[in-house]
């Protein structure tokens, strides 16, 4: 038994009825979030060494946000099984969504530990549970960004965060486009490096470490862009593509390259926060396809 056991709750066994399969799907979400936080080495983020780039944030409080949000991510889940109007499941996961970002702050003394996470992951669990057959991860990545893509009335016109000033300041869609696209950076860069690595004999945590690094290569992370703008973003980017040039984490060079990369950023103060949620979102897309299939 691992010391992380105790903040996990076992997932519901696969039933046939609404409410087991969410219950399922809440389970793998709360787990990939808590797989994100303790995952190690992840330059710039949280993990098991340390606070990367933040000063209020730990692997410990990102577990405790993650289990809290268990509640919201099973309510999601039902609706998307139960409620077959796609605006009017827009609008209720909608609301669901900012009782959940209360619940998160509530746990977390006011840190802003899941935003973007409770976005990407309530879209995903709640385009998961629609599926009746067996899930393939585009197909459940098409239908969150579509849901995604539906107006929610009942949202604040700005709600003045980092992530949504980037976008306005430098051009960028953010989560909100990210997630609308379907999850491009999740299905088109972070699965296939995670298939990848396995394929070739990597280690599992070096496999997802070098899927959060095809994630970092390509994305404009608005948390990136918040902190350091264009200049932070490019090193990084930069930086994880010579990583996985160099054949990945598993490997002398591609470590090397990652020490460089971290280095970097430390020097730049910098965290590649919009990569780490789309991360967990692929994290929970990989276990729904390989355990329901």
């Amino acid at each position: 038994m691992t010391a992380l056991h105790f903040l996990r709750q076992p997932a519901t066994a696969l039933a046939p009825d609404h409410a087991g399969r969410a219950a399922h799907l809440a389970a793998l979400a709360v787990d990939a979030l808590v797989d994100e936080a303790v995952l190690t080495p992840k330059p710039g983020l949280v993990d098991m060494r340390g606070n990367g780039a933040h000063h209020d944030l730990s692997w410990l409080l990102m577990c405790r946000s993650a289990c809290a949000l268990r509640p919201a991510f099973l309510d999601m889940a039902m609706a998307g099984a139960t409620l077959r109007d796609p605006h009017r499941l827009r609008h209720h996961i909608g609301a669901i969504g900012r009782e959940a970002e209360a619940a998160m702050m509530a746990a977390t003394g006011g840190v802003n530990t899941h935003r973007g996470a409770i976005w990407a992951l309530g879209l995903l669990v709640t385009a998961a549970a629609r599926h009746d057959g067996l899930p393939d991860a585009d197909a459940i990545a098409d239908g969150a960004g579509m849901l995604a893509r539906i107006d929610d009335t009942a949202a604040p016109a700005q709600t003045g965060n980092k992530g949504e000033r980037a976008c306005r300041e430098h051009g960028v869609g953010g989560a909100r486009g990210q997630a609308r696209a379907g999850f491009p950076a999740v299905t088109g860069h972070a699965l296939p490096m995670l298939r990848l690595s396995r394929a070739r004999g990597d280690g599992e945590p070096q496999a997802r470490i070098n899927a959060l690094l095809a994630v970092m290569a390509g994305l404009d992370d608005t948390c990136l862009l918040a902190r350091g703008g264009r200049r932070a973003l490019k090193a990084t980017q930069h930086g994880a593509r010579r990583v996985l040039a160099q054949g990945g984490v598993a490997t002398p060079n591609g470590r090397a390259a990652l020490h460089a990369l971290e280095a970097r950023m430390r020097t730049l103060h910098v965290s590649p926060g919009g990569a780490a949620d789309l991360l967990a979102a692929s994290l929970l897309l990989d276990r729904i396809e390989r355990e329901y299939r």
